[in-house]
């Protein structure tokens, strides 16, 4: 999966010269944490966050209450974005485990995803990713999730495969990652619709020198 397809395509997004109140208040209504800000032709110049918009006390210790006033109702997108130089992005051809490490890494919440080096076409977020996630693993689709661990060795998943074509199962969801406390070995999770929790242990019991570590009914 591409980040092209689980980003947001389209998003909400506004000039350098929108006030932050109608900042926040898009952001309020729409239940979103980023707005790109845009100029001509859609190009990256910012982003506004949830975080942006709040306001240190120690910028307004010297001023009375009519200052504050007038300084919040006149704080534009161009006074509290992040800059463009100091965003990551990411294009709509890169993986989505790519942007989940960028994210990771930068400590972030969203990246803007452009093309032509600057022109905003998309935003994908950590919910994006875990929607993405979710889908990968075949949720909401009921089925069993089992997890067969295996020897990280040549041939173990055609073993796999092999118990799949002989019950003519499909396979709506598939991951695998280092099985951490069993060095040596991974852990292959496998969502089976159609077929029963025993049918599947009975299936999967059979392969030498693999075993389920686990094995459930998810809806």
């Amino acid at each position: 999966m591409l980040v092209k397809d689980c980003m947001v395509q389209h998003p909400i997004m506004i000039s350098p010269d929108t006030l932050a109140s109608e900042a926040e208040r898009i952001m309020v209504e729409n239940k979103i944490r980023h707005i790109p800000v845009v100029g001509d032709g859609k190009r990256l110049k910012g982003l506004v966050t949830r975080q942006r918009l709040t306001l240190k006390p120690d910028d307004f210790g010297s001023l009375n209450v009519w200052e504050i006033t007038r300084r919040l109702s006149n704080l534009k997108a161009k006074d509290i974005m992040v800059k463009r130089e100091d965003i990551q992005l990411i294009s709509p051809e890169k993986t989505i485990e790519r942007a989940a490490a960028l994210i990771t890494e930068s400590k972030i919440g969203c990246l803007p995803v452009i093309e032509n080096g600057d022109i905003v076409i998309g935003i994908i977020t950590e919910t994006d990713l875990l929607l993405a996630f979710q889908e990968m693993m075949g949720l909401p689709s009921e089925g069993v999730r089992v997890t067969v661990r295996i020897p990280d060795k040549t041939g173990q998943f055609v073993k796999i495969a092999a118990v799949m074509v002989e019950n003519q199962w499909g396979v709506m969801g598939i991951g695998s990652f280092p099985s951490h406390r069993h060095p040596g070995f991974y852990d292959v999770v496998l969502k089976i619709p159609n077929a029963s929790v025993d049918e599947v242990k009975a299936a999967f019991d059979k392969i030498p020198d693999q075993t389920i570590a686990d094995i459930r009914v998810v809806v």
